[in-house]
């Protein structure tokens, strides 16, 4: 098992730092928390998201091997993604971050404002 330094320019670490800071990511991992979703579903619920996009960060999150991606033999296809256990691992430092972001965002627009 692999421990990072962060402050390591060289340290891998900051690639998974990359991952959960991108904020299309932490709306997917937000998103998917109760359970399989449909592309179409999950791109209605981020809102502003384009599919080649969506389609890029799912595709780097699969990868990354926290979310996994099943395709129904259907007509049409069907494609559901689901968090791993890994993933799921995320949901609570995420929602943290996401439910400060909500609760202080008027607190930094005004200080944006004053500073411009």
């Amino acid at each position: 098992m692999h421990t990072g330094d962060v402050f390591d320019p060289n340290c891998p670490a900051r690639l998974v730092l990359d991952r959960i800071g991108d904020k299309w990511s932490v709306l997917v991992l937000l998103a998917l928390i109760d359970g399989p979703t449909r592309f179409t579903v999950l791109r209605g619920r981020m809102g502003g998201v384009t599919p080649k996009v969506l389609t890029q960060t799912l595709r780097a999150m699969e990868q990354d091997g926290l979310l996994t991606r099943e395709v129904f033999a259907e007509v049409p296809p069907r494609v559901e993604y689901e968090l791993t256990a890994l993933g799921r691992s995320l949901h609570e430092p995420v929602s943290v971050v996401a439910r400060w972001a909500e609760e202080n965002v008027s607190e930094i627009l005004r200080c944006r404002e004053k500073s411009a």
